[in-house]
């Protein structure tokens, strides 16, 4: 039997972090689209999520907190035969990126938007992040928000995500599905991701998602936009998971031929007066 193209390296991680499931699944389904290694880049912000591309064998990029997007457009803009895939933490991605977030749906370009949501800060050691519960007037005990709670599914499709979806690391089957698809979809692809934090959020646990998480029924229409809007907004004693919303759109490439078509911007041939005479005009 042939070694897998993809593996892992030995991580930081605590024991029994979601994020463990997380890269398993990532790495079997990178393994299973057989897409060669040299021809994936995992980029990443800052957080524990975000080290996820340090730890598989494939290109990968590491960016500065809440700017993983950028990066990861760029690429792909750059080398379109490249299949990139973001993975981040709910803060880097929602907080400190969330500009990006809003901004880079509307393009669409194609790449893939792996959220490792644990509704906490856990590189930092357990501040609250956006998507935090909402606080209890009865228990702060855990990081909370004492607004609102950010809901990044809602917001994705009213921003216009082409694909939109959550999942749970503690189902690695369904997990392995929703990444499957959103990897194949062209264009943005988020999926949320649910990601208990062992050491840090208590309320969160497995256990907690376990009673709660439930799949879409078999007759859902995900290309019902409302209908998505709907679902995207139940979260509590029933959270459902599965591809809430996807529609076929013109993804930037199509709408930008010029940058795409015949040769690929990172093997357009340059001109070293051209380059020179730019920088000229800048000094």
């Amino acid at each position: 039997m042939s070694k897998p193209a993809f593996t892992n390296y030995e991580t930081a991680w605590c024991p029994g972090c979601g994020n463990f499931a997380i890269i398993e699944t990532l790495t079997g389904v990178l393994n299973q689209l057989e897409r060669p290694p040299h021809q994936v880049v995992l980029v990443g912000g800052i957080g524990q999520a975000a080290k996820t591309n340090q730890y598989i064998t494939a290109n990968g990029f590491s960016g500065l907190h809440g700017r993983s997007l950028p990066a990861a457009v760029a690429i792909k803009i750059a080398n379109d035969d490249l299949t990139v895939i973001v993975n981040t933490g709910d803060g880097d991605s929602y907080g400190e990126g969330g500009n990006h977030f809003l901004h880079n749906i509307r393009r669409n370009v194609d790449i893939t938007h792996f959220v490792h949501d644990n509704q906490i800060y856990g590189l930092t050691k357990g501040q609250p992040s956006p998507t935090s519960n909402r606080c209890d007037l009865t228990d702060n005990s855990n990081p909370c928000n004492l607004g609102a709670s950010f809901n990044p599914l809602l917001i994705a499709i009213a921003a216009g995500a082409t694909f939109v979806a959550r999942s749970f690391s503690g189902d690695k089957k369904h997990l392995a599905e929703m990444m499957t698809a959103a990897i194949q979809h062209p264009g943005y692809a988020l999926v949320d991701i649910l990601q208990p934090c062992v050491s840090f959020n208590k309320t969160n646990t497995f256990a907690y998602y376990k009673k709660r998480v439930k799949p879409l029924d078999e007759g859902y229409d995900a290309t019902n936009k409302l209908a998505a809007l709907e679902k995207a907004m139940e979260f509590g004693d029933t959270i459902p998971i599965g591809i809430l919303y996807r529609e076929q759109a013109p993804t930037y490439a199509a709408k930008h031929p010029e940058l795409f078509d015949k040769v690929p911007l990172v093997d357009k041939q340059i001109n070293q007066s051209d380059v020179q005479a730019l920088i000229n005009s800048y000094i």
